[in-house]
């Protein structure tokens, strides 16, 4: 969705993230409604475009952690390093089975209320972002007597 993209573009700019988008989105970047929903966050964010999620996994040589509905551990559970790559899947799909079954001890919840369905997703993304950032000190941190 856009409004999504847009958001976790937002999310990006303001704790000094990149972020890779893997094809295909189901909606067009240039559209009006992801430029609106990112306002002017989307310039100065590095942003990414990959054709296939397990080859970006495999060329990045990252630690890949994966945040799923479907995750046994929490994401507060993980040491996160500066060089981790997030991985979220679609809201509506989640990430393809291969996934689950190639990085099983790499998968990773946000916990929610039993029998509900998802976060949205750029929420999640932000959640997770914000706890892996705080256990790096919340580095490059501007005070607002520098800004």
């Amino acid at each position: 969705m856009p409004a999504n993209a847009g958001n976790i573009v937002r999310t990006c700019k303001v704790t000094g993230n990149s972020l890779t988008l893997v094809r295909p989105l189901g909606f067009s970047t240039s559209d009006r409604m992801l430029k609106r929903a990112g306002l002017d966050y989307w310039l100065g964010v590095d942003v990414n475009y990959s054709d296939h999620l397990q080859t970006h996994i495999e060329t990045s040589q990252k630690r890949p952690l994966f945040f799923s509905t479907k995750g046994t551990k929490l994401y507060t559970e993980i040491d996160y390093q500066p060089d981790d790559l997030l991985i979220f899947g679609s809201e509506t799909d989640g990430l393809p089975q291969l996934y689950h079954d190639t990085y099983a001890e790499n998968f990773y919840t946000i916990p929610m209320l039993k029998n509900e369905r998802s976060l949205n997703l750029s929420n999640s993304v932000a959640i997770v972002i914000y706890e892996a950032w705080r256990q790096q000190g919340f580095s490059s941190v501007c005070t607002d007597k520098e800004k």
